[in-house]
């Protein structure tokens, strides 16, 4: 007789792998993520997704091998919460590897997506894990521009002039909604939490070519259209809030796509999954074991455990710090 399978359990997830000519090998040195042996160069993790780009799956387990999408499938709405009618995942969650520059970039808002692209737009936030010495993003513009004016920068290629540069260090985190013009620099390790889409209009890309030897594609006259020309200011984060004894716990950023917060933990907490909504947890510091109905489940830094809706309580033990992340 098949024995009949328990949806209603933590499971740690496998990312899928995306290799564009940006980025590096610290998903290999950093995390000892197994990585494709034939990639020389890893740009993203997408640790958590039901995106057709980049699937990610199962680790281990009663659903080892099966993507997440299917696990979602199979389960039901009520996996994500009670307010979900359908199983489609909302966000996406990846680690960007930042060898070299990003492009700068925009993303557009949900009208404009669904309007012209039959799809969502992106809204993302961006927290910084590793950052090497003199690093620095692109976050909008130094001061109000007009159309003409952005316009004839991306012509004569002095775009970047009138960026906001921005240094960056481990633990920064930036918001970043719909229609802000914006750039990884090199040397940055980032945890991205976004919404599931994969929408980018590029504006400038330093003359880059791609491994087909072409230009890489822009997008100028959609970038135009969608781009906030006003001065840009990056989201403050919310005061972090004690738990318990040497335990606390911060909100990162609140939107109405998704939810990030940080947990600084030195002992054992016990944590709770109601109903309305999942958590996904990563671990950025150190390891931990979670423990639900008398199992544990290690989750080594760098890994990634998603959590159904309606799990109930759980336990969380280790000394280190971990991202939460939850629908709103």
């Amino acid at each position: 007789m098949q024995r009949k399978l328990c949806f209603h359990q933590p499971v740690k997830l496998k990312p899928a792998f995306q290799n564009y000519i940006w980025g590096g090998t610290k998903f290999r040195d950093y995390y000892r993520k197994d990585t494709p042996k034939n990639w020389q160069k890893i740009a993203e993790s997408w640790e958590l997704s039901t995106h057709e780009h980049g699937l990610t799956t199962i680790a281990e387990g009663d659903f080892k091998d099966w993507t997440l999408k299917q696990y979602l499938d199979k389960a039901g709405p009520k996996i994500l919460g009670k307010r979900f009618a359908t199983t489609r995942l909302p966000i996406l969650f990846k680690l960007i590897d930042a060898k070299d520059n990003l492009s700068v970039q925009v993303h557009p808002t949900d009208d404009y997506a669904r309007k012209y692209e039959k799809q969502m737009g992106k809204t993302e936030m961006w927290y910084i894990l590793d950052a090497e010495p003199k690093s620095f993003l692109y976050y909008g513009f130094k001061k109000k521009i007009n159309a003409k004016e952005f316009a004839q920068r991306i012509a004569d290629q002095t775009l970047t002039e009138i960026l906001q540069a921005v240094p960056v260090k481990k633990g920064d985190v930036f918001f970043i909604p719909a229609g802000t013009l914006h750039a990884i620099g090199k040397g940055i390790l980032i945890a991205e939490i976004q919404q599931s889409s994969d929408l980018t209009y590029r504006v400038y890309d330093y003359g880059r070519v791609g491994d087909d030897g072409k230009p890489r594609e822009l997008h100028i006259e959609k970038a135009l259209e969608v781009t906030k020309l006003e001065k840009a200011h990056p989201r403050k984060m919310h005061p972090a809030i004690p738990l318990q004894k040497k335990t606390q716990i911060q909100t990162l950023a609140s939107c109405p796509y998704f939810v990030v917060k940080e947990l600084k933990l030195d002992q054992e907490i016990e944590l709770l999954v109601l109903d309305d909504t999942y958590q996904v947890l990563f671990a950025t510091k150190n390891d931990f074991v979670l423990t639900f109905e008398n199992k544990k489940l290690k989750i080594k830094e760098g890994e990634t455990v998603f959590l159904p809706a309606d799990l109930g309580n759980y336990k969380i033990t280790g000394s280190g710090e971990l991202l939460m992340i939850t629908d709103n």
